[in-house]
């Protein structure tokens, strides 16, 4: 008989109950911040000094200090935990980058200067407390078993609680009860700072319709001429070359007025309102094309004719789908799920506050430039702008999408609850309605999440737990060692 339970010891001497949850913010801190910055495009001020051409400023490599305090005598110092804890003293590291400024394409500024802070997770690897030995934790007032993953602001203990969502760029198809359309698509595209939802329908006089950001029940035919794919035989070969489906011809019938590229441009300008001559028409709808019709497959002009024979495969699903009267994908299957855990939520409220802070500098400096007082760039990076907007979202739970309750005050009622807290997880559909099957208990959640506990009442189903054993893996894609997996296992590109 396997004595299971000096296994299982042996793994928790190695591993954390919440060390899912520690290596998440870990790789934020690690890369995540280093991308977000990356993504961040030169900053380039519409008003300059009278005596330069070109002004640009760019931020570089970052480092990301231990938490420090800075006493009223100006010293610094390491602080820890429990001093945090009784003085009320937000628990956080310095994020400092290096800066570029670039006058007529020459440097002439190079520094480093603290970003913001962020708050630093209990036992992490930016924590002062990382890989100390029980009687080194004793000496500094923590308590041995404590298994961090957790966070301290103002003095309060702040839990991040884990988010459970559907994955995104991928399809799904859904029958539905009600409405005009028997059948419903949709497909969450996310980029980088994009996560936009595209919803496809087909009305009973057959016409496929898309709909995003702005562009409300459009044709799909419309998108796809407007892409780049203009001839109808193309469009047809693009959906199926083995099968012909008559809801394709209708859908060609209805667009057939539609005979360049130009002309489907034109169309879509007037379904989103642009009042502006031709040629700014034109370019604000490819605009528009370009970030938010599918962004997870490029966000540039040379995107387009990829996006157009997406769009085509999309319509052969969704009419495949309709024809066998069978939906294929179980959107409450465990696999169809991402969980975002610290260091995702973490990134999604850096990035959105790195560019409030990015129009500050931008308005600071064409605000100095107007004045005629400009002297250094030093001067108009405010880092407590950072600092105060992460600081309020994580003391509030108030994130950015308008959600709740991200963030909470830990359960410390006693150490299984306060476990309990830490490993929580927390769906986005709203309590009040009914969604049966997204509460039912899934077979894929077997070893992933726990069955026991979950509350009464409306949350019921919605507010789950992880499992004890259960280990959440890093999601990391590398377009360029993915297609080259793809093309040495056989597989052909046009």
């Amino acid at each position: 008989m396997i004595e299971y339970k000096n296994i299982i010891r042996e793994y928790f001497k190695e591993n954390s109950f919440v060390q899912s949850n520690i290596n998440s913010f870990n790789n934020f801190m690690d890369n995540g911040i280093q991308q977000i910055i990356n993504e961040t495009e030169e900053i380039i001020p519409t008003i300059i000094p009278q005596d330069v051409d070109t002004f640009r400023i760019k931020f570089g490599k970052v480092q990301i200090k231990k938490p420090e305090i800075i006493e009223a005598d100006g010293s610094k110092r390491p602080v820890y935990p429990t001093e945090a804890r009784l003085r009320a003293l937000t628990y956080a590291a310095s994020i400092e980058v290096e800066v570029f400024v670039y006058v007529d394409n020459i440097q002439r500024e190079n520094f480093v200067i603290e970003l913001g802070k962020i708050p630093v997770m209990i036992r992490s690897k930016y924590c002062h407390l990382c890989n100390a030995k029980p009687e080194e934790l004793i000496s500094h007032g923590e308590d041995p078993n404590d298994f961090g993953g957790y966070f301290i602001l103002n003095g309060n203990e702040r839990v991040l609680i884990t988010v459970e969502d559907l994955v995104s760029n991928k399809l799904f198809i859904e029958k539905e009860e009600t409405g005009p359309s028997t059948y419903t698509a949709k497909i969450y595209s996310e980029k980088s700072s994009y996560r936009i939802p595209h919803s496809i329908e087909q009305m009973k006089d057959g016409i496929i319709y898309l709909s995003f950001t702005r562009f409300r029940k459009v044709p799909i035919v419309t998108f796809i001429k407007a892409l780049g794919l203009v001839k109808d035989k193309e469009i047809m070969e693009a959906i199926s070359k083995e099968k012909q489906y008559d809801s394709v011809y209708i859908n060609l019938v209805e667009c057939v007025d539609l005979k360049t590229e130009e002309d489907a441009l034109l169309q879509l300008g007037k379904k989103i309102g642009v009042a502006q001559d031709k040629d700014e028409k034109l370019e604000k709808v490819k605009e528009q094309l370009d970030k938010y019709l599918l962004p997870h497959l490029g966000i540039t002009a040379e995107s387009r004719m990829k996006k157009a024979y997406n769009l085509c495969k999309i319509i052969k699903k969704f009419l495949a789908t309709a024809e066998s009267k069978q939906v294929t994908e179980d959107k409450d299957h465990f696999m169809n799920k991402r969980l975002k855990l610290s260091g995702d939520l973490l990134g999604d409220l850096f990035r959105v506050n790195l560019r409030n802070l990015v129009q500050d500098i931008l308005y600071n400096f064409q605000r100095l430039v107007k004045r005629g007082k400009f002297q250094s760039i030093k001067i108009i990076i405010r880092n407590e702008l950072l600092t105060s907007r992460i600081k309020s979202a994580m003391a509030t739970g108030m994130w950015i999408g308008g959600r709740k309750g991200i963030s909470q005050n830990i359960d410390r009622t006693n150490a299984l609850s306060t476990l309990s807290h830490l490993q929580r997880v927390v769906s986005l559909l709203d309590s009040t309605q009914e969604n049966f099957e997204a509460r039912e208990l899934h077979g894929t959640h077997f070893g992933r999440l726990c069955p026991i506990e979950t509350p009464e009442g409306t949350p019921v189903g919605l507010r789950k737990n992880l499992a004890m054993l259960c280990e959440v893996t890093q999601q990391e894609m590398d377009d360029e060692k993915l297609k080259k997996s793809l093309v040495d296992l056989g597989m052909q590109g046009k």
